[in-house]
């Protein structure tokens, strides 16, 4: 079973909808002995960082997701859910993110062509063979969403980057946690090689 955690700030449905599409059972749930029970856990994520974290502290899943890493379970951030693991963001500066990895989210900065939020497909460049990406060619397209982006503190846990005005960290992985900038639900049948990779971890 995989835990989807429900914290008001999500595209939870379309990612129900992908891992039942290849044959996972899931279950949206903010329970914290359902989500501990669960074989993997995802934080999917839309939204401003300061509410995703004034609701993660609401409904003590901050906490949950402690326990979920330190018990070695495969956890996967999706979009928000993945800047939300990180120390902080200048999206909402003094609020602190997890800080479960060290980096920082930072805005895509404004030039004369490039549209913000950056909406759409963008290639991936793939690095360190992250266990995500097997079976998923080099320059894949991906489905994007979002106006802020990470930059990680270590390279060596970034899997995958893409170039949108700058060099964005698209997508991480460090022991059992593992992070997408971009929304594998809805990146084709790439995005469901993706989150078959996961499942099978």
């Amino acid at each position: 079973m995989i835990a989807i955690i429900d914290y008001d700030a999500g595209n939870l449905k379309s990612v129900e909808k992908a891992f039942e599409y290849i044959g996972e059972k899931t279950l949206i749930t903010r329970s914290r002995d359902e989500i501990l029970r669960a074989d993997k856990v995802i934080l999917p994520g839309v939204g401003a960082f300061e509410d995703a974290m004034i609701n993660l502290k609401k409904y003590n899943l901050d906490k949950i997701i402690y326990e979920v890493v330190e018990k070695r379970v495969p956890f996967l951030g999706i979009c928000l859910g993945l800047q939300l693991l990180f120390e902080g963001s200048d999206e909402s500066p003094g609020v602190e993110g997890l800080g479960i990895l060290k980096g920082r989210i930072v805005k895509i900065p404004k030039q004369n062509d490039l549209k913000i939020p950056h909406i759409g497909w963008n290639s991936l460049k793939l690095r360190n063979n992250g266990r995500l990406f097997r079976g998923i060619n080099e320059n894949e397209h991906v489905y994007f969403v979002h106006s802020f982006y990470l930059q990680s503190e270590d390279k060596n846990i970034v899997k995958a980057t893409t170039t949108y005005g700058v060099d964005i960290d698209a997508s991480v992985e460090a022991d059992n946690v593992f992070a997408c900038q971009f929304h594998p639900e809805k990146s084709s049948s790439a995005g469901l090689q993706i989150l078959t990779n996961f499942a099978n971890i």
